[in-house]
């Protein structure tokens, strides 16, 4: 039979009475993760892939100027490239880990005092992300260039980069904006003077720090200080 009105009126107070548990409930796990979300300690946050801001709570140990720096990927065993090197490249020398000074009059109009920390005395930080876009390097190729571009150890003057190759200008920059530094595929890389550390530190063979590998879905990507690689070539 159809309930009577005061049956009916009972029923939704029941219903509304089991109801408002769970409501509440709701706003109270919503509340709690609301206050977790805000309490949390602070997690690194990296800018494009490379070299990261640094959390809150390691800000003040970043070297003024630079990014916190990020952890690379370990070659994969049996791949080809990168071609691996050893510790002993970085050992130290009569410069830090290289012989010499960066080159004076960098191209690009690139800092020499930041290249030099970064090449020589670093093995962890970076230039900070987007930095090669407030350098000459898109003024100076505002016309695509016929032909890639060599990119030289800021130190010694060896070739280490060529780009683009197997891609065009293009999407060599539009990878390289994304990701906050200037990025890098296996057939860019000059390997007769880059290795890549057991860490994933790129290298090259004087001892200058180039940045990191972090591998993705198409491979090898070699995320690269411009400071690094923007000397001169020597004849």
């Amino acid at each position: 039979r159809a309930p009577t009105a005061a049956l009916a009126a009972l029923l939704m107070l029941r219903c509304a009475a089991r109801a408002t548990p769970v409501a509440l409930s709701a706003r109270t796990v919503g509340s709690k993760a609301l206050k977790r979300a805000t309490t949390a300690p602070p997690v690194r946050s990296y800018r494009g892939a490379m070299g990261a801001r640094a959390s809150s709570t390691k800000a003040s140990a970043v070297p003024e100027g630079l990014s916190d720096g990020c952890k690379g990927a370990a070659p994969e065993p049996g791949m080809a490239l990168p071609l691996v090197g050893t510790e002993e490249i970085m050992s130290q020398k009569a410069h830090g880990t290289t012989e010499e000074a960066v080159q004076e009059d960098l191209r690009w109009s690139c800092s020499g005092q930041v290249a030099d920390r970064i090449v020589s005395f670093n093995r962890h930080y970076a230039e900070h992300a987007g930095y090669w876009l407030e350098t000459s390097f898109l003024t100076e190729n505002s016309i695509p260039p016929e032909e890639p571009i060599t990119f030289y150890d800021s130190v010694t003057g060896k070739p280490l980069f060529r780009a683009p190759i197997g891609r065009s200008w293009a999407d060599f920059i539009k990878e390289s904006k994304s990701h906050g530094w200037p990025s890098f595929r296996d057939e860019e890389v000059v390997w007769d003077d880059v290795r890549v550390l057991p860490d994933g530190e790129a290298v090259s063979l004087a001892g200058s720090h180039l940045g990191h590998n972090l591998p993705d879905r198409s491979g090898n990507r070699y995320c690269i200080n411009l400071v690094s690689v923007a000397g001169k070539e020597k004849k």
